[in-house]
């Protein structure tokens, strides 16, 4: 178990039978080490398996070979009784499913109990995005001396002002223009070193989920923002701790995706823009370039999805978008 993990996750894991526990902290290993899966995503399986085996020990299962698809049943039933959302229970039944095929796979269970399980069908929300021209404001915030000053990520421990001021405000821009540009996730973006920029092609070199690579253009103005960084901002900020990283923090560490979710949080607050945050941007990237006539498939390599569904949910954004307008226009709407 993480020392990260919840409390009440802790306590519940020390408790279950022995069988049990060391079921957990294999699958929680096989997802780190074998699946490539984050540490957020491992917590959360292993935070949902856990609540899962505490139900099926308070049931008498002693040992991964007594779980059973009512046991699981029971569980999901208790959680919805409890009024844990659909999106909680479509999460907590993929996880209980992804637990039951890794255990038959390993020879803990005879059986794969959970392949039949149904599962809520999560509502997906469609995702908040700005228009083109907020989307160019707030790209181009940082530009702008009035925000410049009240944005930057002063958390970081900023101790040289004068020449710092005007780095981070470089930084800002070349960050505000990736993330708009190529739609990359914002994990991604601080992952990038400056050797993942093929300047010539106008190409960076991602690394995602999964430890996937993909390989993402971007345009003119995030050109002439890296350039800029580069000449006359990197150097001002950047230290012993800084080693390749292409975007650092005021310390000259990489730049940590905390502080890039506050700097885009800030830069659209001081330009009156609807709140926003870096995953924001991702989903307007997407949807301007559907609305623009990219073709779906290349918009989900773009995005680094490895399903087309996930890509989907940005056409009905289009069309809700169509669909207002067309409400608002049309005289026999």
């Amino acid at each position: 178990m993480s020392r990260r993990e919840e409390p009440g996750t802790r306590a519940r894991h020390a408790a279950l039978p022995g069988a049990l526990r060391e079921a957990v902290d294999d699958f929680a290993a096989h997802l780190g080490q074998v699946r490539n899966r984050s540490a957020h995503t491992v917590r959360a399986y292993v935070t949902d398996l856990v609540s899962l085996l505490d139900h099926a020990a308070r049931d008498g299962c002693r040992v991964p070979a007594d779980l059973d698809l009512a046991v699981i049943r029971g569980w999901l039933a208790r959680q919805q009784s409890a009024g844990a959302a659909r999106t909680s229970l479509a999460r907590r039944a993929a996880s209980a499913r992804a637990f039951s095929a890794w255990a038959h796979r390993a020879g803990l269970l005879p059986v794969d109990v959970a392949a039949a399980l149904a599962s809520p069908r999560a509502h997906r929300p469609l995702p908040t995005v700005l228009r083109t021209d907020q989307a160019v404001a707030l790209v181009e915030a940082p530009g702008t001396p009035a925000t410049a000053t009240t944005t930057a990520d002063s958390g970081d421990g900023d101790s040289d002002r004068d020449d710092g001021d005007e780095a981070v405000r470089l930084r800002d821009r070349l960050l505000l223009e990736l993330l708009y540009a190529t739609g990359v996730r914002v994990s991604e973006v601080c992952g990038l070193d400056v050797a993942d920029v093929d300047q010539g092609r106008r190409v960076i070199r991602v690394v995602g989920k999964g430890d996937r690579e993909r390989s993402v253009p971007y345009g003119v103005p995030a050109q002439q923002a890296l350039d800029r960084w580069l000449r006359h901002g990197r150097a001002v900020l950047a230290g012993p701790a800084s080693a390749d990283a292409l975007l650092l923090g005021t310390r000259g560490g990489r730049l940590n995706p905390t502080t890039a979710r506050r700097v885009v949080n800030g830069y659209a607050d001081a330009a009156g823009l609807p709140r926003t945050s870096p995953h924001g941007l991702r989903h307007s990237a997407a949807t301007h370039l559907l609305e623009g006539g990219a073709d779906l498939r290349a918009v989900q390599e773009l995005l680094g999805h490895s399903a087309l569904s996930s890509t989907q949910i940005y056409t009905h954004v289009s069309v809700e978008r169509l669909r207002s307008a067309y409400r608002q226009a049309h005289p026999r709407a």
